[in-house]
């Protein structure tokens, strides 16, 4: 057996029960602010007037999206090892929706995958690889997609974005950065060795890295093996092709559900085109916030967003069922996976 598939469960239990804790606190904070802005009769009206098709047009855009998700998990998975399944692949990519709606920056969701495909005799430092190439992909039609939409919405997005342009053109900036990076990687190891390994030393130093040269050379065999990958991907152009476009439509489908809450409480007015700037703005500015599934920020961020186009007394209601959707219902129904995952896994070792 490859050591690699001796890769230990990388989450900590300790830090896991925290940030549980933390989501928790959120949804009850939340719960506890609309009750005292909005008071329990104007809640309960809302709920009674809402128009459930739209509600249910919100379920399926999440289920949508969680499809495609698997789909672009599953397709270089697939190439690599043939034999890989599509409920397997779905399977690891909802447990990393899971753990990257529980973790900071969405920190927990790539080792999570990757311990879960060890189980089934993948090597980790391929997962990592086909996760880094997949996040290079979507982040690549996330921006995209976002760019084209605010061109067509310019004015649109300029009236409501006056105040926060900074924070956009910032947000657009760091992403691009970010799939930089990863793209030189891919392309030439030595710039990124050149770049990190001072960096390993310098924490080593201050004792934040424990061996310094074990670290080193963890990250250069790691940087090798998604080196080869990418040469790998390369090669496959049309499937590089269909996972960027089943992500464009991915990135799609996660904006329509702020459209889906708009029009399920009663307002009209904008087309859908409209809201989903906006609602792109907020999901770039929310990879940034440091807190399990950017708690709190994000109930912020689409409170100062999209206040002003809402109607009156439906924004907080607004914002509990879009958190439903986006953050609550990944880890409810990516926690079942797990569960029937390590139950599954136990009777295997057991046998």
């Amino acid at each position: 057996m490859d050591n690699e598939n001796l890769y230990e469960k990388p989450a900590n239990k300790k830090s896991t029960i925290i940030n549980i804790a933390i989501v928790v606190i959120i949804f009850i904070g939340l719960f506890i602010y609309m009750i005292n802005v909005d008071g329990i009769d104007n809640i309960v009206n809302l709920l009674k007037n809402a128009d459930f098709k739209w509600v249910v047009g919100g379920v399926f855009c999440i289920v949508f999206f969680w499809l495609c998700e698997g789909i672009t998990l599953h397709l270089p998975l697939k190439k690599l090892y043939p034999d890989q399944r599509f409920g397997e692949s779905f399977k690891v990519s909802m447990i990393g929706q899971l753990f990257n709606n529980l973790t900071p920056f969405c920190s927990g969701g790539q080792p999570m995958q990757a311990y879960e495909l060890s189980k089934t005799g993948k090597r980790v430092s391929d997962s990592f690889s086909m996760l880094a190439i997949k996040f290079i992909i979507y982040q690549m039609a996330l921006v995209l997609f976002t760019f084209v939409v605010v061109i067509f919405q310019f004015d649109f997005f300029m009236s409501l974005m006056n105040n926060f342009l900074w924070v956009a053109l910032l947000s657009f900036g760091v992403n691009i950065f970010a799939i930089i990076i990863v793209i030189l990687a891919g392309i030439n190891k030595k710039i990124i060795s050149s770049i990190a390994n001072p960096i390993i030393k310098f924490l080593g130093k201050i004792k934040i890295v424990k061996d310094t040269q074990s670290t080193i050379e963890k990250f250069d065999n790691s940087l090798s093996n998604f080196n080869n990958q990418f040469k790998f991907m390369k090669a496959q152009k049309a499937l590089v092709v269909k996972m960027f476009l089943i992500s464009i439509v991915q990135c799609l489908s996660y904006y329509m559900i702020t459209y889906m809450v708009y029009r399920a409480f009663g307002n009209s007015g904008l087309a859908v085109w409209q809201i989903i700037p906006a609602q792109a703005f907020l999901l770039l500015v929310m990879t940034f916030i440091p807190t399990p599934g950017a708690g709190i920020g994000a109930e912020g961020g689409f409170l100062l967003i999209f206040n002003s186009i809402f109607k009156e007394g439906t924004i907080n209601m607004s914002i509990l069922f879009w958190r439903l959707y986006t953050f609550y219902a990944p880890i409810i129904v990516g926690a079942i996976f797990l569960a029937f995952s390590n139950k599954k896994f136990k009777k295997v070792k057991l046998d």
